[in-house]
């Protein structure tokens, strides 16, 4: 059985290959991947697999074969996903042709190229539609409860690449439009929460939905987080350079926590859009290279609306020693972060299944989350963690707070957490749901 996929991100097992540089967003794709090529070389799989994604425009090989595996590339910018480009149907009309798959995964609907496959290939009974995010979703909650003025504000940065907080909701609009069109023309849609489960058979209620785990980095399944490893009142989030990771509801609560617990410390991971606040804001160097780099531009000609709010809230509270960003980092330092910290925080407005909080509770680390989108479908509230109403900033600090001096019960749910995650997460087990739907669609 041949089964193509198609993934937004050049594909990690590939780029270790050429010695290429490459993102850790979505490495759980590599978890899936592994065992498919593992098993195929023992002889235990049937499924032949081929893997396009996209690569600079000047990188010009179309396809190369790596240990059985074949790769294909494309060409798109990923810096306006909202824009649809027919020639890639034209592109993936040729590697279909070439490659003749029995199946096409796509995984994801936030880039126009899975919709331009999903007419190429023009064949719904055998496409199967991997949600992600819900740029639907995402477009309707973008604002994430910032004020008016906020909402509005423009800087020199997001006039010069008309990029202002409006005009990144009206792109994600335009993704969303996409979205329903991916979600109409296809016959099978792999989801793994109530929420998008909802949401995709809402657009098309035709379509055979299934249920399919994902799994994890392999990093994240050994170790196992310590309260007397841990340092004391520090909060660790996995994001936040855009409104919808809810960083300025954190921002919010500090001054609460900072009250009872002055030593209280948050920790985000990721880029930082709010330059340096102080020399709080940190470089930490990775196999890549350091991810916190200086620019030659001074800070108010690159700095967005958002980054703008988030500074101002970090001086009205006068946070600037309590808030350390750390850059980009790759998986294994991730999950150092995640067991230094005392809590991990997750206070989006709208999320479908973060990774975050997959990795987070295989690793029992104390979890506080917005009741939002499929994060209860993740995490039970009360069991595995707490869970408070997104926005909710009194909420937020309540549930940190508990945390911190319900120490019995964070530890109960520190081990529910991760025995939870270690079911929902098991490699094995989603592998074997991976092949059973490739083969429902054989049939």
């Amino acid at each position: 059985m041949k089964v193509l996929w198609l993934c937004n991100i050049m594909f990690p097992a590939f780029a270790r290959h050429e010695g290429i540089e490459y993102t850790n967003r979505e490495g759980w794709l590599s978890g899936s991947f592994d065992k498919i090529r593992a098993r195929r070389k023992d002889g235990k799989c049937d499924i032949d697999l081929a893997v396009c994604f996209p690569v600079p425009e000047h990188d010009k090989w179309d396809k190369k074969e790596i240990d059985g595996i074949v790769f294909y590339s494309f060409h798109e910018n990923l810096n306006t996903p909202e824009i649809y480009k027919p020639e890639l149907e034209t592109r993936f009309k040729e590697i279909i042709e070439d490659y003749n798959p029995d199946v096409v995964h796509i995984f994801g609907t936030e880039f126009p190229h899975s919709l331009a496959m999903i007419k190429a290939y023009d064949k719904p009974s055998q496409t199967l539609l991997g949600i992600q995010g819900l740029c639907c979703a995402i477009a309707d909650e973008y604002m994430a409860e910032l004020p008016e003025h906020v909402r509005k504000d423009a800087t020199i940065r997001d006039k010069l690449k008309h990029d202002s907080l409006l005009e990144q909701q009206a792109k994600f609009r335009l993704r969303a439009g996409n979205e329903r069109e991916m979600i109409k023309r296809v016959g099978h849609i792999t989801g793994r929460t109530s929420f998008d489960r909802s949401a995709v058979l809402t657009i098309n209620p035709d379509a055979k939905y299934h249920a399919m785990n994902e799994t994890m980095r392999e990093d994240f399944y050994e170790g196992e987080w310590r309260e007397q490893e841990a340092v004391p009142h520090s909060i660790f989030l996995s994001q936040g350079d855009y409104p919808l990771k809810g960083f300025h509801f954190v921002l919010e609560a500090l001054p609460k926590l900072m009250e009872k617990y002055p030593d209280t410390h948050v920790y985000v991971a990721g880029n930082s859009i709010i330059g340096a606040i102080d020399r709080k804001t940190v470089t930490i160097p990775n196999e890549n290279g350091a991810q916190i780099r200086g620019s030659r531009y001074p800070l108010f000609m690159r700095i967005s609306a958002y980054g703008k709010y988030l500074r101002f809230l970090i001086a009205k509270g006068r946070l600037k020693n309590n808030v350390t960003i750390l850059g980009k980092l790759s998986a294994a330092q991730m999950k150092e972060q995640y067991l230094k910290a005392s809590v991990f925080v997750c206070p989006s407005i709208v999320e479908n299944s973060p990774n975050s909080v997959g990795e987070a509770m295989l690793l029992g680390v104390p979890i506080v989350a917005a009741r939002t989108g499929g994060i209860p479908s993740m995490l039970d509230d009360g069991r595995d963690g707490i869970l408070f109403e997104p926005g909710d900033v009194a909420g937020l600090t309540e549930a940190i707070l508990q945390i911190w001096e319900e120490r019995v019960i964070t530890g109960v749910y520190s081990e529910n957490a991760r025995k939870h995650a270690l079911m929902t997460h098991d490699a094995d087990i989603n592998y074997a749901r991976l092949l059973e739907i490739y083969h429902a669609l054989e049939r």
